[in-house]
């Protein structure tokens, strides 16, 4: 008799280690830069939000910004105006998920003058999509005018995390509003990721200031579509 083992390699279940926590709010509007102020308001109430850098808060964005390369201009005290489907979302360890819940669950905040109550959550586990982008990623002095120092440092980072990036898309430069003044950030998409790949970059981010949703990536339609969009442009 012959025999040999399937040497090839089994599908990859993604782990519970890092998961997301969706919250329904009601909410019916929100400022454009709402990124530090709801992060305030969060950690009143999860004092351990700065200190772990596995948590993070998504920055509530509607289906007209979901591509993250444009959004109305905060300058002009403009409004993010929510829908009832809207959902804040918190990406938290595993194990902090229902500590998480607990603290949130039934919150009023007030963020820039606006109400926001917290509602039920459920938990969502990463994506294993191969093509994932990040809003907001703080940069390094010079990087808002150089494109490739900054991709550079992205992928040499990833390199040294065991990620190899075959496909990275930069996009506009965003200023956000931080607790010591304006933020410099990018967005990035990067494609072509091992599934294995791509739930380790959501896992670890990039960057500081994930509690105001910096270095926070999540699933993208694909850096093709995205290539196309901007040549129809």
């Amino acid at each position: 008799m012959f025999w040999q083992e399937d040497d090839r390699p089994k599908s990859f279940e993604v782990p519970d280690d890092i998961v997301d926590l969706v919250f329904d709010i009601q909410c019916r509007e929100l400022p454009v830069d709402h990124a530090h102020e709801l992060a305030v308001a969060l950690e009143a109430l999860l004092p351990q939000l700065q200190q772990d850098p596995r948590l993070g808060v998504h920055t509530v964005h509607l289906a007209g910004s979901q591509n993250g390369w444009e959004r109305p201009d905060p300058k002009l005290g403009q409004k993010l105006i929510l829908s009832r489907r809207t959902k804040l979302t918190l990406r938290v360890p595993g194990e902090k998920s229902q500590q998480v819940q607990d603290a949130l669950q039934g919150a009023d905040l007030d963020i820039g003058g606006c109400s926001l109550k917290i509602g039920k959550s459920r938990q969502k586990k990463l994506s294993s999509q191969g093509t994932i982008f990040s809003r907001y990623v703080v940069l390094e002095p010079g990087e808002e005018n150089d494109e490739n120092a900054f991709l550079q440092r992205i992928v040499s980072h990833l390199a040294a995390q065991g990620i190899r990036v075959k496909k990275a898309l930069c996009g506009m430069t965003t200023e956000v509003t931080g607790p010591d003044g304006p933020i410099q950030t990018r967005s990035i998409m990067i494609a072509d990721l091992r599934a294995e790949e791509s739930v380790r970059l959501q896992e670890q981010g990039i960057g500081p200031m994930r509690h105001m949703g910096c270095g926070i990536f999540i699933p993208h339609k694909g850096i093709e579509a995205v290539k196309k969009d901007e040549d129809d442009g």
